[in-house]
């Protein structure tokens, strides 16, 4: 199986409808030890790749689109998230810069490369109750593996999901949720959710 530009659109697609549906739940979650703004965010990006996905031309490449998105995303006001969820974007694209066809191998490579490329903005790992805690775990399930696309999109997304879980048992080392110490044991990341979020929409936008 190869996944082709039909196949990403939906996948895109699918990312902003399950962002659009949780921005509530994401703001709750923000609120308990942040600003509360995480969802209005999230959906501002979710609008924006809806708004991208509309006039996407049969000229530009999957990955050149993915990059120029994740450049847009970056340029989105609320705080750190922009910057960060348009490099976790912008990054999976490189690597098929020119590509229209992406097997295993490749999505493989996309995964490594979203991920080296929020290592250079973030020193945020697994257990500091960030989206990273995520995002390594999406990252790293699938890494040296060579399966069909939307098996390895399926263990992606169940690694991430069960990262944001376990983001609940975490200590918040980053942001405003920092100060707030042991209490914010019991409450899940955000982050971690919104970009597990991200996984379960690309899959299930390639189930589809």
């Amino acid at each position: 199986m190869l996944l082709k530009r039909d196949d990403f659109y939906s996948m895109l697609n699918s990312v902003a409808d399950i962002w659009e549906e949780n921005y509530m739940l994401l703001c709750d979650i923000d609120s308990r030890f942040g600003d509360g703004d995480h969802g209005v965010t999230i959906r501002k990006i979710a609008n924006l790749i809806k708004e991208k996905l509309a006039i996407w031309n049969e000229e530009t490449s999957i990955g050149k689109f993915i990059v120029d998105l994740g450049m847009s995303v970056v340029e989105i006001g609320g705080g750190s998230a922009g910057p960060l969820y348009g490099t976790m974007i912008g990054g999976f694209g490189y690597p098929i810069i020119e590509k229209n066809e992406i097997d295993g191998k490749l999505l493989v490579e996309m995964f490594d490369s979203s991920l080296t490329e929020m290592e250079c903005i973030t020193t945020a790992k697994c257990g500091d109750k960030t989206m990273m805690d995520a995002l390594i775990p999406a990252v790293k399930s699938i890494q040296g593996m060579d399966g069909s696309p939307i098996e390895l999109l399926k263990i992606a997304a169940e690694a991430a999901e069960k990262g944001a879980d376990d983001s609940r048992n975490m200590i918040s080392k980053f942001g405003r949720a920092r100060s707030y110490g042991d209490q914010t044991i019991g409450t899940p990341d955000a982050g971690a959710v919104s970009t597990s979020l991200f996984f379960k929409g690309i899959y299930e936008g390639i189930k589809k």
